[in-house]
């Protein structure tokens, strides 16, 4: 009767306990339960570290909004070398008032139309680079996020010092011009004001010089940032005739850039090409030259470099943790579960309970042996 008085007190002393006690299987130490916990820690480190680069990169963010600057100049950046001589061509943009711009920012250099071999393999670079964006779109996010540390586009020196004569004229520079569409072109004869319009002086050139073989080394609008590769850089075209026109149709998009590196407004540019031989004959009419038709969108794009939240990083390390404490208890679990299934079904194991000691009446020092029916 003592025996059972004093159990009945244990238990009562329990159940006033605030803190209730694990059971005793909980603590055990096993094999599979120490590899479970090996691979989950294993795992969480691995997830983390990888967290921490997400965490660390950036990605680029593109929003949508009318351009409301109609009053501010678009500056139009220009290298384009032509396979004729300075004295036979001439430059000039043409708005679509048939207001002529000024073209004195523009420079007029002799040079030799044929790259030298450190140049050629510099062009053929920047071609499959042009190749590799025109494939992949998102290429463009990475240079977007390495402005002002890629290497300058503009087409470099010659290493080498020629002999042959200067066959060429390279036309390089930059103007303003109103923000409405436009007609920027190169073609045969210096142009002069005309009451409605202008005109370019080609009567006295002959037309067995007319050829218009060109190479654009850099087009761009807006400000010029190093690191930027426009569609047309590193295009070259090789006339096939004398009287040949080459024609360029852009499409002008404001963007204004705003990573951790650069601030700038900026100008991007889809273009479409065409180009065809003029002959009266059978009715191709026009003049020879290489010409380029700009349009102005009227949508503005904003680029901004965005990064993730230090508490957004600190969440997604909880989640990490608590997933892979949550996962790998119930998979120890159902993995145990299907082991004693499967020892039960094919008898690989029989349960039996341990052999349990007898001192001073209890089973290991703790439970009675009697039970308590048995005392009464």
């Amino acid at each position: 009767m003592r025996r059972l008085n004093r159990k009945k007190a244990l238990n009562f002393v329990k159940e006033l306990d605030a803190f209730p006690k694990v059971p005793e299987s909980y603590v055990e130490t096993t094999a599979s339960g120490g590899t479970v916990s090996v691979l989950a820690f294993t795992a969480m480190a691995l997830l983390a570290f990888f967290e921490f680069f997400v965490y660390r990169d950036t990605w680029m963010k593109y929003e949508y909004e009318v351009d409301k600057d109609f009053t501010s100049k678009l500056r139009i950046n220009i290298d384009i070398t032509v396979a004729m001589r300075c004295q036979f061509v001439g430059a000039d943009v043409l708005d679509l008032a048939e207001t002529m711009v000024a073209s004195d920012g523009l420079q007029y250099e002799p040079v030799i139309f044929e790259l030298s071999p450190q140049q050629r393999l510099w062009h053929r670079t920047l071609l499959l680079i042009q190749n590799r964006l025109r494939e992949e779109h998102s290429l463009q996010d990475v240079l977007f996020k390495n402005v002002m540390k890629g290497a300058p586009t503009a087409l470099p020196p010659r290493e080498d010092d020629p002999t042959q004569p200067l066959n060429a004229c390279r036309i390089h520079g930059h103007l303003y011009v109103t923000k409405v569409a436009g007609n920027f072109h190169i073609t045969v004869g210096k142009a002069i004001p005309h009451p409605r319009g202008h005109a370019h002086l080609a009567a006295l050139v002959s037309h067995e010089t007319y050829n218009f073989s060109h190479r654009i080394d850099h087009l761009s609008f807006g400000e010029e940032i190093p690191g930027i590769l426009n569609p047309l850089d590193g295009t070259e075209k090789v006339s096939a005739d004398h009287n040949q026109m080459f024609q360029y149709f852009i499409t002008i998009v404001p963007t204004k850039l705003q990573t951790y590196k650069v601030s700038a407004d900026t100008h991007q540019y889809s273009v479409t090409e065409r180009e065809r031989v003029i002959n009266h004959a059978v009715g191709s009419h026009g003049v020879s030259g290489i010409f380029m038709k700009y349009d102005i969108s009227s949508l503005m794009v904003k680029v901004t470099e965005q990064h993730m939240p230090f508490w957004q990083f600190l969440v997604r390390l909880c989640g990490i943790i608590g997933g892979i404490f949550s996962t790998t208890g119930m998979l120890h679990g159902l993995v145990g579960f299907c082991v004693d299934v499967v020892c039960c079904r094919f008898k690989l194991g029989v349960y039996k309970p341990k052999s349990m000691s007898v001192f001073d009446g209890h089973v290991n020092s703790r439970s009675p042996l009697l039970s308590e029916n048995a005392e009464h």
